[in-house]
């Protein structure tokens, strides 16, 4: 017996002592405090959830199927939870593996344990969820119209999705069920809702999925509820009625007020969170101080769909990239700068013929959000400059032609003509990896999840995979 089964038959939801859930890390790999985590240890958990990752850094990942988080600081996290769970004989639960879960991302990860696990003489039961969507698939659903974009994305035309160098989906509680029915002792998944990582094994333990799913939202984030927010372990106590959050670091809280306001977090709408299997209801929610430092939370709702839906993320190569970065203070160049770029635009693609794209953001004059002109900076500002063509030696070339053109670019008031841009580096070309976009970021309705998502027990020996 494994430690799945272990928790599956010695706790049950209203039968004893709630249940202990430690959030390890938000987004692991790019450090886990060691003292909190080591005071959430000592409070005994039933089981320690970890998210890896996220599309927050972009398509690039994905699309690459390389890892965002240092392979030092991911191994180094890694090594900590492994030898955390298997010393308490709880279940590790990693979602989102190497960041965007891809098979690349899964393969990495899973060799980082075993060699975590050879270097240490650990052996534990492992599971792992594949989350990569067949080409097929995702086009019979777009032939079939079960594709709905999320946001102001293009539907993909049928050359984009096979030109997609990962596809994945993100796979739920349902699937996550699955990997533990084979009783692993760490449970590593591809790309996941961050939810399923911390909601899974209480519905398996009886809990009602609306406090669970509430629960999983605020934690897998682990103490960014907080005041201050940070990157600390948190712990969930959870009842059939409710929760306890607690930071595991005592200068960080979990109050009323910052833990509502974490219902927010990358949300359009602070009542309903949609998930895979329905809709959490967030309206009948209530936050009461317990102390200082802890907050319950009762009253979520869950309204379940009938079928799941899935979400699918796809990344499709733009071309390398080359960057300028610059700054101007000269006050009459920038009250022009948007109309000499565009001019000195026309100027190099006279000069460089080509398939090639630059897309100028000024620092200072709106390149976060739009600014009316009177918000906007009249001392100085600062310039990237980016460049994509489908070969990294062309990007420069643009980058480098179109620098010089800059530099000495004659505009109405200009006194100075040796220059009235400083570029911050030498060389001033910068290569900036591959460009990719989001050709998917959709969701299918109808996905044959079972076929999906393959679920495989493994063995773990001394880190030897069997």
């Amino acid at each position: 017996m494994h430690a799945t089964q272990r928790l599956l038959q010695s706790h049950r939801a209203g039968a004893g002592e709630p249940l202990r859930v430690l959030a390890a890390s938000g987004q692991l790999g790019y450090g886990i405090p060691e003292p909190a985590l080591r005071r959430g240890l000592q409070r005994r958990p039933h089981f320690i959830g970890c998210d890896m990752g996220s599309v927050d850094p972009g398509p690039y990942y994905l699309g690459s199927g390389t890892m965002a988080a240092p392979r030092a600081m991911a191994r180094r996290d890694l090594a900590l939870v492994l030898g955390a769970a298997l010393e308490a004989g709880v279940p590790l639960v990693i979602g989102s593996a190497g960041t965007a879960g891809a098979r690349p991302h899964l393969d990495a990860t899973r060799e980082l344990l075993c060699e975590i696990a050879r270097e240490h003489g650990w052996s534990f039961r492992l599971a792992t969820v594949g989350s990569d969507v067949p080409v097929e698939a995702v086009l019979a659903a777009r032939r079939a119209g079960r594709l709905e974009p999320i946001g102001p994305i293009p539907e993909p035309a049928e050359e984009d999705i096979r030109a997609c160098a990962h596809i994945v989906g993100q796979c739920g509680t349902e699937t996550l069920e699955r990997a533990f029915a084979t009783d692993p002792d760490v449970l590593l998944a591809g790309r996941a809702c961050d939810t399923a990582i911390f909601a899974t094994l209480p519905a398996m333990l009886g809990y009602a999925p609306g406090p669970s799913l509430h629960l999983a939202k605020i934690v897998e984030c682990t103490s960014l509820c907080c005041t201050p927010g940070g990157r600390d372990a948190m712990l969930a106590t959870l009842d059939p009625e409710g929760f306890v959050l607690e930071s595991m670091n005592p200068d960080a809280h979990a109050t009323p007020a910052s833990v509502a306001a974490h219902a927010l977090y990358e949300q359009a709408d602070p009542f309903e969170v949609e998930e895979p299997q329905g809709t959490l209801d967030l309206r009948g929610a209530r936050y009461t101080a317990l102390d200082a430092h802890r907050t319950r939370v009762e009253g979520a709702a869950f309204r379940p769909r009938a079928r799941a839906t899935l979400k699918i993320e796809g990344a499709v190569r733009v071309g390398a990239r080359a960057v300028l970065l610059a700054g101007v203070a000269d006050p009459v160049l920038l009250r022009v700068l948007p109309d000499v770029l565009a001019a000195v635009e026309v100027k190099v693609r006279a000069l460089v013929p080509g398939a090639w794209q630059v897309y100028p953001r000024i620092y200072g004059q709106g390149a976060v959000c739009p600014l009316p002109p009177a918000q906007r900076s009249a001392h100085e500002a600062g310039l990237v400059l980016e460049f994509v063509a489908a070969e990294a030696e062309f990007a420069r070339t643009c980058a480098a032609v179109f620098k010089q053109n800059l530099l000495h670019h004659g505009y109405p008031g200009r006194i100075a003509t040796a220059g009235n841009v400083a570029f911050a580096f030498t060389p001033s070309e910068l290569d900036a990896h591959e460009a990719w976009r989001f050709a998917l970021y959709h969701v299918m309705r109808d996905a044959p999840l079972d076929q999906i998502f393959s679920v495989q027990a493994h063995q773990v020996t001394r880190g030897h995979l069997h």
